[in-house]
């Protein structure tokens, strides 16, 4: 590392306890904004950012469940534990035998904190190695928390980063990860590996997955009640200094409500009945990124203006239906177990559900473009 960030690393502050996780399973390398901003509602933000605003710059309003919901979510996720403990061993594996013990698991916050809590309990439970696990925020457009990685840096100075998200969509964070690994190798003199560890790859965008199928994650039904209590992450000059973390709203009064580690117990309770072969672990291939066609193709066809709009797979639908303003959904088969949610979401929020079968998705969610409002 050059001189230029030694210093850098001087002058960054020590993390704040923040989150619902136990400490063991992950610090939060984020800033505390509680009482700085208010969050806005979905349609006042879609405005914002269909007329130049950043969405980093704003927090939504968090998606309350309903009671119906939440039974959906609870079912799915019994439903799901044991594959998903599966994909979790898969990823794990791969990553230890690339890293080994000196692995430090770096979650991009917030969809991939629960997975790197459950990549750090697997390593835990079958090789007895407790690695350190933080999250942190990246931005499309923006690029990933300098700040926090030059603190992990200055903490395990021996430490080889794994980076870890849920899922792909259309490859957007792993192209921002890339090209922010290549901009801090330029600025600090220090390589990061940019390979995206992901628990589903329906993208085709790595090499380290659990899955390609394009596979309900219970934990993307929800948002800040199952990843630890924390708002998306958020950027904005007048509230984050030059020396800051990027922010984050703790919601602790939302504790009685929080499903976080219940959600990681579940299923790293099934750790101990997996049996991972050796086969399960050869096809981790980079993809033909059939995905980019499909997204392009689907662009096209409902002559969407921008690519922005189209945000393919069940992770990114839900989100769509969570926090956007949603002009329709696409979904290859409305039978599909992993779709329930997105029924009901749709239902409730009265958006068009089409059948569209031209995609390598199970479902894909079209943005309002709000000159049309």
């Amino acid at each position: 590392m050059n001189e230029q960030g030694v210093a850098n690393v001087k002058h960054i502050k020590e993390p704040l306890p923040m989150g619902s996780y136990r400490k063991e399973d992950c610090i939060f390398l984020l800033k505390n904004i509680n009482g700085l901003l208010e969050e806005q509602n979905n349609l006042e933000r879609e405005y914002a950012m269909q007329n130049g605003t950043h969405y980093s710059e704003m927090l939504p309003i968090e998606y309350m469940p309903t009671k119906e919901y939440m039974t959906l979510y609870k079912n799915t996720l019994e439903e799901t534990a044991e594959e998903i403990a599966f994909y979790t061993g898969i990823v794990a594996e791969l990553i230890y035998r690339k890293k080994g013990k000196d692995v430090v698991i770096v979650s991009l916050a917030r969809a991939g904190t629960p997975i790197g809590v459950l990549i750090k309990r697997y390593l835990a439970y079958k090789y007895q190695v407790n690695v350190p696990h933080y999250s942190v925020s990246i931005i499309r457009d923006k690029g990933i928390d300098e700040n926090a990685l030059l603190y992990i840096l200055k903490e395990h100075p021996a430490g080889d980063i794994q980076f870890v998200d849920g899922w792909t969509g259309k490859g957007v964070i792993s192209h921002t990860l890339e090209k922010a690994c290549k901009h801090f190798k330029n600025k600090y003199e220090v390589d990061l590996d940019d390979t995206l560890a992901v628990l589903c790859d329906p993208g085709e965008c790595t090499s380290l997955y659990g899955t390609r199928a394009d596979f309900l994650v219970p934990s993307a039904c929800l948002n800040a009640t199952v990843s630890g209590l924390m708002s998306r992450t958020f950027l904005r000059n007048d509230l984050i200094g030059p020396y800051d973390f990027h922010g984050s709203k703790f919601y602790k009064e939302w504790e009685e409500i929080d499903v976080s580690n219940d959600f990681v117990d579940t299923i790293a309770t099934h750790f101990s009945q997996l049996n991972i072969h050796e086969e399960d672990l050869v096809n981790n291939e980079m993809g033909a990124f059939n995905a980019a066609q499909s997204v392009e193709n689907i662009r096209q066809c409902f002559d969407i203006s921008s690519i922005n709009r189209v945000k393919p797979g069940v992770g990114e639908t839900t989100r769509v239906l969570l926090r956007r303003v949603p002009w329709k959904i696409l979904v290859k088969d409305k039978e599909d177990k992993h779709l329930k949610h997105i029924l009901l979401l749709a239902r409730d929020r009265g958006v068009p559900v089409e059948v569209y079968q031209d995609m390598c998705y199970s479902c894909c969610g079209l943005i309002k473009d709000m000159c049309d409002v």
